[in-house]
C-alpha cells in the first residue's frame, strides 16, 4: 500500500494478502445536542468586506455576487508552465539574443521571481484573514494559488535555460535599482501584517486601504503590467516566444488581481467611509514611478530593438492613469499616451493556434475573459 509517511517510497513487493473477515464496530448510540436557539439566518445585507459581523463560514447569500464571479472566471483562465514549448526559447536565448537581450530578459525574470513571492504573501498573510465575507476570501485564496504558479513559471524559464539559479535569484538583493522596488513593496507589507493590527481604528483601516490600493494599482496593476513589455518586445520580433506566451497567461491573472484589489478597496473606501488623503496618494505615484525608471535605467541601460527606458517609463504613466481612472481618483499623470500601443493586443491571448505546433492550452480562456 502507498506510503502516505513518505509517498515517493517505492512500494514494498508482497505476496497477496490472505483474505481478511472485516467485522464492523457496533456503532456508539449519538449523543444528544440541543438545537440551537434564536439562530437567524445570515442578512446578506450585514455582511462587510471589512469589520463585519456576520458568520464568516456562511457563503451564500452573496453581498458581493462579483467577487463569486472573479473566482469562476479565474478558474477558466486554467494553465501550467509546462503546457507551452520553451524549446525555441532555448536556442534564441544561446544563439540569437544580444548581450543587451540577454541582460533584460535576466534581469526582468530576476523581479519578477521576487515579486510574485511577495505578492502571495500580501494577499495570503495580510489581506484575506482581514476580510470578513467568504465570497471575497475565496477568490482570494485562487489568487494566493495563482502566485504561487506565476512563481513555478519564472522558475521553469530559468531551469529551462539553464541560467544560474542562486545569481538569478539574488540579484533582488544586490541590484539597487531591483531592491528599491522590492523594499518599497516590503515597507508597505509590513504596516499592515502585524498581529495586533486593528481596523476598527481609524488609523489603522486608512493605512491599510493605502497599503491594499498600493499593491492592487500600482504593484500589480503597473509594476506587473508594465514589467511584462520588454518579453513582449522580443516577441514581436520572433524571440523567446515560449517565455513570452508563459507571461500572457501571467499577465492576463494579474489584470484580474489588480481589478478585484481596486474594486475591493473601493467598496472598503464606501463602507468604511474613508476618505483618501490628496498628498499621500501623490506620493505614491511619485515614488512608484521613481523606483521605475530606475529600474528601467538599469534593465534598458542599452536599448534594444524596438524598445528603450523612455517606452518603459511612458508606458507606466500611461497605466497609472488607467489604474486612478478605475480607482476613480485624480490620474497622477494627465495627457500621457501609450508609449505601447501594441501591448493590449501583444499580451491578448485570443488567436489561433497551430495544432501541430503547440499544445491547446486555451481551454476557455478565448472569449470568456475581459482585460480592464
Amino acid at each position: 500500500m502507498q506510503n502516505w509517511e513518505d509517498p515517493f517510497a517505492p512500494l514494498p513487493e508482497t505476496s497477496a494478502p490472505e483474505p481478511k473477515v472485516i467485522v464492523p464496530p457496533v456503532a456508539a448510540a449519538a449523543p444528544m445536542t440541543q438545537p440551537l436557539i434564536d439562530v437567524k439566518p445570515v442578512n446578506p445585507d450585514d455582511k462587510r468586506v471589512v469589520n463585519g459581523m456576520t458568520d464568516i463560514n456562511q457563503l451564500a447569500p452573496f453581498k458581493y455576487p462579483w467577487a463569486w464571479e472573479y473566482f469562476l472566471n479565474a478558474n477558466k483562465n486554467h494553465w501550467t508552465p509546462l503546457d507551452i514549448n520553451m524549446a525555441q526559447d532555448v536556442s534564441d536565448y544561446h544563439h540569437k539574443l544580444t548581450m543587451e537581450e540577454r541582460h533584460v530578459y535576466e534581469n526582468v525574470l530576476s523581479y519578477l521571481t521576487t515579486s510574485d513571492v511577495l505578492a502571495m504573501r500580501n494577499i495570503g498573510l495580510a489581506v484575506m484573514e482581514k476580510m470578513s465575507a467568504p465570497e471575497l476570501q475565496i477568490y482570494q485564496a485562487r489568487q494566493v494559488y495563482e502566485e504561487a504558479l506565476h512563481t513555478w513559471t519564472y522558475q521553469h524559464c530559468i531551469e529551462t535555460l539553464n541560467l544560474d539559479q542562486g545569481e538569478i535569484y539574488n540579484r533582488y538583493r544586490v541590484v539597487p535599482e531591483i531592491n528599491g522596488k522590492i523594499q518599497i513593496a516590503n515597507r508597505r507589507l509590513d504596516s499592515i501584517m502585524r498581529s495586533d493590527i486593528d481596523l476598527t481604528d481609524r488609523d489603522e483601516l486608512h493605512n491599510f486601504v493605502m497599503a491594499y490600493i498600493f499593491f492592487a494599482g500600482v504593484f500589480e496593476g503597473c509594476w506587473f503590467y508594465n514589467g511584462f513589455s520588454p518579453i513582449f518586445a522580443l516577441q514581436r520580433r520572433g524571440l523567446m516566444k515560449g517565455t513570452a506566451e508563459q507571461l500572457q497567461y501571467i499577465m492576463r491573472d494579474e489584470v484580474m488581481h489588480a481589478s478585484f484589489g481596486i474594486r475591493v478597496v473601493r467598496q472598503i473606501i464606501q463602507e468604511e467611509n474613508v476618505t483618501l488623503d490628496v498628498n499621500e496618494m501623490r506620493q505614491m505615484w511619485d515614488e512608484a514611478e521613481a523606483a521605475e525608471s530606475a529600474y528601467a535605467g538599469y534593465i534598458m541601460r542599452d536599448p534594444i530593438l524596438g524598445y528603450s527606458k523612455e517606452d518603459h517609463v511612458q508606458q507606466f504613466r500611461y497605466i497609472a492613469n488607467r489604474r486612478a481612472k478605475q480607482l476613480k481618483v485624480a490620474q497622477p499623470f494627465p495627457g500621457v499616451e501609450s508609449a505601447l500601443p501594441w501591448l493590449d493586443e501583444q499580451a491578448n491571448l485570443r488567436k489561433e493556434k497551430n495544432f501541430f505546433e503547440t499544445r491547446v492550452t486555451e481551454y476557455q480562456t478565448g472569449g470568456a475573459l475581459s482585460w480592464d
